[in-house]
C-alpha cells in the first residue's frame, strides 16, 4: 500500500493531500529514510512524521484498504 494512503486510512494524518505534502516536503521517514507519498508500506515498517517541533514514531502491525475509526489504532504502534 502507499505510505500517503496507509497514512489517511490509519487515520496518522486526517487526509490524503495533507499527507502528500508531508512526504513531498521531507517530513516523514520510513525506516529512519525519507520517503515519498508512492513508497510502499510493509508490517513491520517504523513510520516516523515530523509535526513542527515533534515527531511521532510508529510500526505498521497491519495493512488495511479500507477500516472503522474504532479499528484505525490496531494498524500501528506508538514507539
Amino acid at each position: 500500500m502507499r505510505l500517503d494512503k496507509f497514512l489517511k486510512v490509519s487515520r496518522l494524518i486526517k487526509r490524503r493531500t495533507v499527507a502528500n505534502e508531508a512526504c513531498d516536503g521531507g517530513r516523514v521517514k520510513i525506516n529512519d529514510k525519507v520517503a515519498k507519498a508512492s513508497t510502499h508500506v510493509k508490517v513491520g515498517d517504523v513510520i516516523e512524521i515530523a509535526f513542527g517541533d515533534k515527531a511521532v514514531r510508529a510500526e505498521v502491525l497491519k495493512i488495511a484498504d479500507t477500516t472503522k475509526k474504532e479499528e484505525a489504532g490496531d494498524m500501528y504502534r506508538y514507539l
